[in-house]
Formats: C-alpha cells, sequence, structure tokens
C-alpha cells in the first residue's frame, strides 16, 4: 500500500510540475511596483488558461491530501 502511495505521489508531483510550467507566466507583475503609465486594470483568466488555473490547485489539493494519508499509513 505504502508503495502505491508513494507511485501516486512520483506521478502527481510530476503532472503537478508540468502544469505549473505550461502556464503563460504574467509579464504585467513587474509594473505593479514601477509606474510605466499601465491602466491598473486586473486581468481574468480565461479558457485555457483558466482550466489550467483550476487542474493545478485541484493536482496540489490531491498532491497535499496524498501527503498527508502517507503520514497516517507509515
Amino acid at each position: 500500500m505504502v508503495q502505491l502511495l508513494s507511485i501516486i505521489q512520483l506521478a502527481l508531483s510530476v503532472i503537478l510540475v508540468a502544469l505549473i510550467l505550461v502556464q503563460r507566466a504574467n509579464t504585467d507583475a513587474g509594473g505593479a511596483l514601477s509606474n510605466d503609465g499601465g491602466n491598473g486594470t486586473i486581468l481574468e483568466k480565461r479558457g485555457v488558461e483558466k482550466t489550467l488555473y483550476r487542474m493545478t490547485v485541484l493536482i496540489a489539493v490531491l498532491f497535499v491530501a496524498s501527503l498527508a494519508s502517507g503520514l497516517f499509513l507509515a
């Protein structure tokens, strides 16, 4: 059982890293601290970007849950 949990944790960690790397970096974050003439609007995530964000959060929660369950099994 512990070996299966280790395999699940490894798979979740690889998926989580891949999802994080696929997401587009927010290039406007640097402008928050500087005076570059930005209009200060907040952009929403839409479409694929929103789906990737939600999948990343879901996989992160599953990864943390698998780590917590590993503590109880050991």
